[in-house]
């Protein structure tokens, strides 16, 4: 059997091996038998089904997770388990201490571990934090130091001094102030103003308050949103506060300093009221002109829609950034309420999915208070 048909093979399953023929490797032959037991559970006949899948026993789904991890690289694994989860509900059997030990720690499983946290048993919870615990540091490692330096150059550069020194010019700023002395015979500008960018002192300069719709659908962003919320309130030249909503509010930011404690302080599902939060958020605004609102929700409003709008409208007018994410994630092109999204739209409030790779850079161009519906066409996905 050649490579592609090897593959082909093991893509198409058992039903394909009239034409391909069958597997000899001993290690296809356990990679096959793997995928058979998630994706070819529901083309059995009723005296198979008993056989076939992953069942409902806690060692052999232990044995299969640990199949796949020896058979398949960690990001199929993790498509595999979401998909077993969702398709063999095996939702419950996450809450046996064995299985989240021979899981692939990844957004996904956060997700619904954290859904399952009214549920989870105190014998299992020691093992869920330990596995959310293991995917917020990594998230950590890969934005907290992109994220602190796209934020504190933002902060730096918003004060603009006209004589700077030479490391602190700002070439871009000073050569368009300066195009009116354009020498043609030398093809070069002569720069009679600098621009520079200010050193401000250590202060409290901007107040970012993040506000996070915890529905289910909404799960990826949760994880994320907490991460970088952590990260903001650990700079001193911000201000941050943390809101999680359903149809309940709840202010996380006494949490901030462990983004661990935040993830296991929401509750992910019920309904969502965003009217009730917003309202919320209004009472943390004490310096309109100095904060950052950011909306991290879907805009499904189970609340009174009008009111919603009416109060973002308020905020905008009073100074307040505001912005709406539909999504913090790397999920792709997210779900959402097309019509409040452009109602809100053309209340000048930007509305778009932005994946977490991009958010530091969005988050420096809101604090330089930057054109955002520019950046989001280049950037992200508007709506």
């Amino acid at each position: 059997m050649s490579a592609p048909e090897r593959r082909w093979r093991l893509v198409l399953g058992a039903p394909a091996e009239t034409g391909l023929g069958g597997l000899a490797d001993a290690a296809d032959i356990a990679m096959d038998r793997a995928l058979s037991a998630l994706y070819n559970a529901d083309e059995q006949s009723p005296s198979e089904k008993r056989s076939a899948g992953l069942g409902g026993s806690a060692p052999k789904v232990a044995r299969w997770l640990g199949d796949i991890r020896t058979y398949f690289p960690s990001t199929v694994v993790e498509v595999m388990q979401r998909d077993a989860v969702e398709r063999l509900n095996l939702t419950q059997l996450l809450l046996e201490p064995e299985l989240l030990e021979a899981v692939e720690p990844d957004v996904h499983l956060v997700g619904t571990l954290l859904s399952l946290n009214r549920v989870m048993p105190e014998t299992t919870r020691a093992t869920a934090r330990s596995v959310v615990e293991k995917v917020v540091r990594e998230i950590e490692r890969r934005v907290a130091a992109r994220t602190v330096a796209a934020v504190s150059g933002a902060i730096n550069r918003a004060a603009r001094v006209a004589r700077p020194r030479p490391r602190d010019i700002d070439w871009d700023r000073t050569i368009r102030r300066n195009l009116a002395h354009y020498l043609p015979e030398h093809r070069t500008v002569v720069p009679e103003h600098l621009v520079g960018y200010g050193r401000r002192a250590r202060a409290v300069h901007r107040d970012v308050v993040l506000a996070i719709d915890q529905s289910g659908s909404m799960a990826s962003s949760v994880v994320y949103a907490s991460v970088f919320g952590a990260v903001l309130a650990s700079m001193r030249a911000l201000r941050t506060s943390l809101v999680v909503f359903d149809t309940a509010v709840v202010d996380l930011t006494d949490q901030l300093d462990d983004p661990v404690d935040v993830l296991f302080g929401t509750q992910l599902g019920g309904g969502t009221d965003i009217n009730r939060a917003i309202a919320y958020c209004q009472q943390l605004v004490t310096r309109p002109a100095d904060t950052l609102f950011i909306l991290i929700s879907d805009l499904y409003e189970g609340g009174i829609r009008a009111e919603m709008l009416r109060r973002t409208a308020a905020m905008k007018e009073a100074g307040v950034q505001v912005l709406v994410l539909l999504a913090l994630s790397d999920d792709g092109a997210p779900a959402y309420d097309h019509e409040n999204a452009t109602a809100l739209a053309a209340l000048g409030i930007p509305a778009f999915a932005c994946t977490p790779d991009r958010f530091p850079d969005l988050l420096a161009q809101a604090l330089n208070r930057g054109d955002i519906r520019a950046w989001a066409d280049t950037n992200a996905g508007r709506s």
